[in-house]
Parts: C-alpha cells; structure tokens; sequence
C-alpha cells in the first residue's frame, strides 16, 4: 500500500504543478470534456477522492451517499463544488482531503476489498484507481492549457487497469466478451517492453504505453495514436475499452488531437 500510495501522491502533485499558477479565468478553461472546464475536472478528483475515503474508513456512510449520488444525478454532481469556490480554495481543500486519504489507505489491508461505484476492489487496485483517475483528468487539464506532460514509468498502473477491466468494458456495453485471449505488448517509457496475455494469440494490442493509456481512458482516438491492434477479438475490445467506473463514455472523435 505504501508504494501505491506514494505513486498517487506524485501523480496528485504533477498536476497540482500544471494548475498552481491559475487564476481564476484559468480555472475556467473549457477542457476537451463536453461542458467541463479545468475547474470541474479538479472539482471531480477532489469530490470522488473524498468519496474514496468514505468508502475505506465508513463503509456504511459511503453506501448511504451513493445512493443518493446516483438518485441526483451521478458524475455530474461533482463538479457542483468546485463551482462555488475559488480555484485556490478548492486546491487547498482538496490537498487536505488528499493527506487524510493516503493516511487511511497506508493502513489498510492490501486485500481488503473496498466497495466503489462499480464492482468492489482490492484495496490496491482500489487507490491503483485513483491515480488512473488523477492521471486521466489531468490529461483534459494539459490539454486544455496546451501542454505536453511527461510519461512517466506510473503509466504502469493505468495500463494494468486497462487490461484487467476488459471484462467490465463489455460488461458496461451489455455484450458478450469473445473468449478469445489477448496479447498486449507496450512499451514503456523508459524503453522495456511489458506484456499481459498469451504471446502466441492472433489477437495483439501492440505499441506505446502512452497510447495505451489514452484509448483506455477515452482521451484519444484509436487513430490518433500509434498502436497496432489485430484480429477481430482485439478490434472490438479496443472499440469500447474503459479503465474507468461508470457509464459508458464517449471519448474523443477521430483527429481532435492529430500530429
């Protein structure tokens, strides 16, 4: 857990540094994401991270709250506190809740499993979670403010997301998952390659790490990266791919962040 925890600690830090400058019309760049500035995406991290430590210390009160999160509108909700205070207080608030999250997660029992908005999890897998989420919505965050952020060797956790959630991807999209195995082969930003699945299937997902971690997380276009994808099996999961909880997202159209 103290690993984890400190990976999600520098993936909450690499963004604090892309916003830590803004005003509050900074705050309010729109992102990629249909109607959410820089402000929602921080807003949502910062609700959902304050949610993930309900569900670690009061299992019964995040029960209770998700009830009522799904009965008034879902996702949608976190946004509404970000919206109601200034970029820097929310920042403050949210480092706050950040501090007493890795505090409860470095005491848990690494099997220990955690209920969510989805299945329930591992504990690791559970704050393995939370740095996809962080990394994802910081990435609407760089692309908003135009920049390029570096890929760093935690892509490793949101790429083993990635993979393992295929089940749930089909499962969101009410098909049939093929019982056919699939090779991914990605290589890492420091140059090793990693692998997950039979090395010998027809069915490959083969390229950069990064890449990977975008078309999982809905935040680039198949076409817009550099990954190979074989065989139908491989196709169709690619299609629908979602590291994330939730309904099934939208994602980005073909050649919105081309070259």
């Amino acid at each position: 857990m103290h690993a984890i925890c400190t990976d999600l600690i520098a993936e909450h830090a690499a963004l604090d540094a892309l916003v830590e400058s803004l005003d509050e019309a900074g705050w309010n760049t729109p992102t990629p994401a249909p109607g959410w500035s820089v402000r929602d995406q921080v807003s949502h991290l910062w609700f959902f991270d304050e949610r993930a430590l309900m569900a670690l210390t009061d299992v019964e009160a995040f029960e209770a709250d998700k009830q009522l999160l799904m009965a008034g509108g879902g996702t949608d909700s976190s946004v509404l506190p970000g919206r109601a205070t200034t970029g820097a207080d929310m920042m403050s608030r949210w480092r706050e809740s950040r501090a007493r999250l890795y505090a409860a997660a470095e005491l848990t029992d690494p099997a220990a499993r955690i209920p969510w908005y989805g299945p329930a999890m591992g504990a690791r897998s559970f704050i393995t979670a939370r740095l996809m989420e962080t990394w994802a919505h910081g990435q609407d965050v760089a692309d908003a403010l135009g920049v390029q952020r570096e890929a760093t060797e935690r892509l490793r956790h949101v790429a083993h997301i990635g993979v393992r959630a295929r089940p749930f991807s089909y499962a969101i999209n009410q098909m049939t998952m093929p019982t056919d195995e699939i090779s991914v082969v990605l290589t890492a930003p420091n140059g090793e390659v990693v692998t997950w699945g039979p090395s010998d299937s027809t069915q490959q997902v083969h390229g950069p790490m990064l890449d990977f971690c975008l078309v999982v997380t809905q935040r680039r276009h198949l076409v817009d990266t550099n990954l190979s994808v074989q065989g139908h099996a491989a196709v169709e999961w690619i299609s629908i791919a979602q590291a994330f909880a939730g309904a099934p997202g939208v994602g980005r159209e073909p050649g919105q962040f081309a070259g």
